[in-house]
């Protein structure tokens, strides 16, 4: 669902004041075990990319209600999990505190790069993942450039979008721009999408140190144009 179009611009902090405001929808729709289209259409492809090894230290970006956070111990991670609301990560702490253990969750600004670096607490990631997140964040150049400083060597950041050459708001793929939209039906507010196109995107992650080593569209079923990339970049050695 697509509504007004304009210029990209200051709109972080209404990002917040949205999810904010949906996280207690957010969190009872997406439950223990998430949705079918993380489930079904993200999930497998993450999780291909992502080659979870036990004792990998993983970096789980916008963790929403922590869902996949707290999947990725399942398969022997340690997870530090964060997203953007205060209110999420409440929900996140209540919802998955029989993996407290094995999951730290903080509140952090991936538009910051002195929050991001702060997560690392003097440590390595194995591993980052951000599951439909790239698309909410207004500026993505800080998290890439964190990334490179605080994965190890050789270290993967997975992530998956909208499909930029598939979901243009305004039928022009090159200009970035932001539109509100709805990630759920019956979420209390709209909340901002943020368009960038493929070279864009991937130009931030060239320029930070970074090589495209893992790619997937994904349709729904039946269709014949994907609704989401998932990509995994790796640090240069």
């Amino acid at each position: 669902m697509l509504t007004s179009i304009y210029n990209m611009n200051n709109k972080h902090k209404e990002s917040l004041e949205a999810w904010d405001t949906n996280a207690e929808f957010w969190d009872s729709y997406m439950g223990d075990e998430s949705n079918f289209f993380h489930c079904d259409l993200v999930r497998p492809y993450t999780e291909r990319l992502l080659d979870v090894q036990i004792g990998d230290l993983i970096l789980d970006i916008a963790c929403g209600n922590g869902n996949f956070s707290e999947r990725l111990t399942q398969f022997g991670a340690k997870v530090v999990a964060f997203d953007y609301s205060d209110k999420m990560v409440e929900l996140a702490r209540k919802r998955r505190v029989k993996a407290l253990d094995s999951i730290e969750f903080k509140q952090c600004d991936a538009t910051s790069w002195n929050e991001l670096l702060a997560l690392a607490n003097g440590r390595k990631f194995n591993k980052a993942v951000a599951n439909m997140a790239i698309m909410d964040i207004s500026d993505v150049e800080p998290l890439f450039k964190a990334l490179s400083e605080v994965l190890c060597v050789s270290g993967s950041f997975v992530f998956s979008t909208h499909h930029p050459c598939f979901t243009q708001p305004n039928e022009d793929y090159f200009s970035s721009c932001i539109h509100k939209g709805v990630a759920v039906e019956g979420q209390p507010v709209l909340q901002n999408y943020y368009h960038r196109s493929m070279q864009d995107i991937f130009n931030i992650a060239f320029k930070n140190g970074f090589y495209v080593d893992g790619f997937h569209e994904v349709p729904f079923d039946g269709e014949k144009e994907p609704i989401i990339m998932i990509v995994r970049v790796t640090k240069k050695q």
